[in-house]
């Protein structure tokens, strides 16, 4: 696997700094930048391609809700992790269906830190407790009945491939499981998503849950 280029967007120069000295130590992590903000980072992507972005939220100038409203379509290959103090579910799960791939609370272990940063390269996700209990909640805020009809348009092969991404499974595991290329499960994935009305792999999980296929 290719190294794997991550952005630090927070304002707060100790934790910034030192951040970037805990990237260099992980194996996976190549190139790693630094900036104080959403503007700067904005100026940054124009100059260089970083994979993932770790985005504080409360910043200057332009905050981290801000920064991912305007990258998320511009970048839309662009991973984003969002590293917050604040757990309140209804507003994580209002930036996980803006497109967002997964949240860490500022006081998460390096361990899962480097997990995060190599799941949401590999998988577009990083499914982990604070995840869990989020989209948990969906399922207490969604108003209209379960979409199990949305489930009986996939194909036998579609819904084999969703349950393997539910179970957070990498497109390139998949294809080796199910001996197909890569690419045919590329294809079956976006298939997949337009048939459930999703834009992306936070959205089938978000789907799975609310429609009890995931507990």
């Amino acid at each position: 696997m290719s190294s794997i280029n991550v952005c630090i967007v927070d304002d707060h120069n100790l934790f910034r700094k030192a951040m970037v000295r805990l990237l260099k130590t992980f194996r996976k992590v190549g190139e790693v930048w630094e900036v104080q903000h959403g503007k700067e980072l904005i100026q940054l992507l124009g100059k260089q391609k970083p994979d993932v972005i770790l985005l504080d939220l409360e910043m200057p100038i332009m905050n981290g809700v801000e920064t991912a409203e305007y990258i998320i379509p511009k970048y839309p290959d662009l991973k984003i992790i969002v590293l917050t103090q604040h757990n309140s579910e209804k507003f994580m799960l209002h930036m996980l269906e803006m497109g967002v791939h997964s949240f860490l609370l500022k006081n998460t272990n390096p361990d899962e830190l480097e997990r995060a940063i190599l799941s949401v390269y590999e998988k577009d996700f990083y499914h982990n407790d604070l995840i869990s209990s989020v989209m948990r909640k969906s399922i207490s805020l969604r108003s209209e009945k379960p979409l199990f009809s949305k489930m009986a348009e996939l194909s036998e092969r579609e819904k084999e491939i969703f349950g393997l991404i539910c179970e957070e499974h990498s497109l390139k595991e998949i294809s080796v499981r199910l001996n197909i290329s890569e690419k045919t499960i590329h294809s079956h994935k976006a298939h997949i998503q337009q048939k459930l009305g999703v834009r992306n792999t936070v959205g089938m999980i978000k789907f799975a849950y609310e429609n009890g296929l995931l507990i």
